[in-house]
């Protein structure tokens, strides 16, 4: 299909699917320059890293914020997928966030706590992308 013939949605999904590889990619770089024990290098993948996930994170809260406030793209399961989103990820959120704001501000040092709190934060972002493609995003798609 043409993009410009593309639906709004389709073309949100088709982004924040782009930048979920491209999350994984930089978690994956994060972790392999850890192992590499190059905290220059660590430090400016995280922050490449945390730019995309605050991008991508913002962006999801307002399309689907706004989503649910317009009646003709409304629908039930599309509602409870997004209130379910929501719910769960709004802890994970904030723990994210402070972390990610802790170590780029250089507050703490890269050691062993840091490579088993981020391989977990990777953990956690695979099963977040897998909710979302597979049920939001089904849903936002359709519309």
């Amino acid at each position: 299909m043409l993009s410009f013939l593309e639906s709004k949605n389709k073309k949100l999904v088709k982004r924040w699917k782009k930048e979920h590889e491209q999350l994984i990619v930089l978690g994956k770089k994060v972790l392999a320059e850890y192992v590499k024990n190059d905290e220059q290098k660590i430090r400016s993948s995280l922050q490449a890293f945390t730019d995309l996930a605050m991008t991508h994170l913002s962006s999801e809260d307002v399309e689907l914020y706004k989503l649910l406030s317009d009646p003709s793209q409304r629908s039930e399961k599309l509602k409870e997928s997004v209130d379910h989103f929501q719910k769960s990820f709004k802890d994970i959120k904030m723990i994210l966030m402070k972390f990610l704001a802790s170590y780029n501000r250089n507050e703490k040092p890269i050691d062993e706590e840091f490579f088993d709190n981020f391989s977990q934060i990777m953990e956690i972002l695979a099963e977040r992308i897998e909710f979302e493609e597979g049920e939001l995003y089904f849903y936002l798609s359709m519309k």
